[in-house]
């Protein structure tokens, strides 16, 4: 499975999250795509519609669990798609920005 680090991201990356309704309420990253784990088979019509045609998906969960099974999938599919190491997490331990549901701080749960 293609793995980066939350570092070699840039500003316009597109990021698809794929954590559950209750962590991204808490704290996300304010431009990421959320489609939660549970959800993402029958949202997939989502996905391709606001996905990049021709550009790389960076797939995040909190840890790094989920989203390798959702960029696994990805892959398999023909797209460009990479997991997010150490997640969330990692997000907001290098100074990420993370906000809530709300547009306020958020805090990764």
């Amino acid at each position: 499975m293609p793995t980066v680090s939350v570092g070699d991201l840039s500003d316009g990356d597109f990021l698809l999250d794929v954590r559950e309704h209750d962590e991204w309420r808490a704290g996300h990253a304010e431009r990421a795509l959320h489609l939660p784990i549970s959800e993402f088979m029958a949202r997939y019509g989502e996905f391709t519609e606001a996905a990049p045609e021709d550009g790389r998906v960076y797939v995040i969960c909190r840890s790094g669990g989920r989203s390798a099974q959702v960029a696994t999938y990805l892959v398999q599919q023909g797209v460009d798609a990479v997991n997010v190491d150490g997640g969330m997490q990692v997000w907001e331990a290098a100074g990420r920005p993370v906000v809530n549901a709300q547009g306020g701080p958020g805090a990764i749960i």
